[in-house]
């Protein structure tokens, strides 16, 4: 049995994989720390095969009053755990990063493993300096795991999806006009980590789904799923090809932004 530690207790990504491996209950043991105050430091870790890391925080506004508490949370607090799994003879970290590391709203080139990170958001910063001291933990009886992750969605997921659907519902009219964005289900990440924990992974990883999401499409499955009637037009089309790269609303919404297959 594997036993497996998720620190960053009632988060959405942590608490859906503990959720999803409930279906094997003989082959799993997880249990979720939380880590919001100091009190996780006299947990002992040396029980588990496995340390999932998701706590952190990346849905509050980025304001210069904000700065220390990305740095605080993201990275420091993630590498304090990672430095303590490793005392505690626990086999592997999973740190859960992030794509926006590579600093990029829209793309017109595929991002791989080997695509530069140029971070420009106090999250997207927090997170990759925290790869970068992690990294320095890993050796032959210690395996550093880190997943970058493109937007993770599914029922009751924050972020800018929500929001999106929101908008769709308040104005019922969306544009037509097709791209393609990198984009991972909340189900498909948890089996992605259960292969990783399973395997004992080592090394970078870029998990998404097999098709590359719509905006366009996931927008009317959704309304459909709702029964929100929407009228779908082209004309705004051209104009939002014109400010896609100019205005960051509606670069994320439509501009492409891809992980190669």
């Amino acid at each position: 049995m594997k036993r497996i530690l998720i620190t960053g207790k009632d988060s959405y990504i942590g608490t859906n994989f503990m959720k999803y491996l409930e279906q094997y209950p003989n082959d799993y043991y997880v249990k979720e720390l939380d880590v919001r105050d100091d009190s996780w430091k006299g947990f002992d870790f040396s029980a588990y095969d496995a340390v999932y890391h998701v706590a952190g925080i990346a849905h509050i506004k980025e304001v210069s009053e904000n700065e220390n508490l990305y740095y605080k949370v993201n990275r420091d607090l993630a590498v304090n755990i990672a430095k303590k799994t490793k005392d505690s003879k626990v086999k592997q970290f999973i740190f859960m990063s992030s794509m926006s590391v590579y600093g990029l709203i829209h793309s017109n080139i595929f991002i791989d493993e080997k695509t530069e990170c140029h971070p420009n958001t106090y999250y997207g910063k927090s997170k990759y300096e925290a790869e970068q001291m992690i990294k320095e933990l890993k050796d032959d009886s210690f395996h550093v795991c880190i997943v970058r992750p493109p937007m993770v969605y599914g029922q009751g997921a924050p972020g800018n999806l929500g929001r999106l659907f929101q908008a769709v519902r308040k104005f019922h009219i969306f544009p037509t006009l097709r791209n393609e964005r990198s984009s991972i289900t909340v189900e498909k990440l948890c089996e992605y980590i259960k292969k990783y924990i399973d395997e004992e992974a080592t090394g970078l990883f870029l998990p998404q789904n097999d098709e590359y999401l719509c905006t366009v499409d996931i927008v009317k499955n959704q309304m459909k799923k709702e029964n929100v009637k929407v009228i779908y037009l082209s004309i705004f089309n051209p104009m939002i090809r014109f400010l896609i790269g100019k205005v960051g609303l509606i670069t994320k919404c439509f501009g492409d932004l891809k992980y190669g297959k």
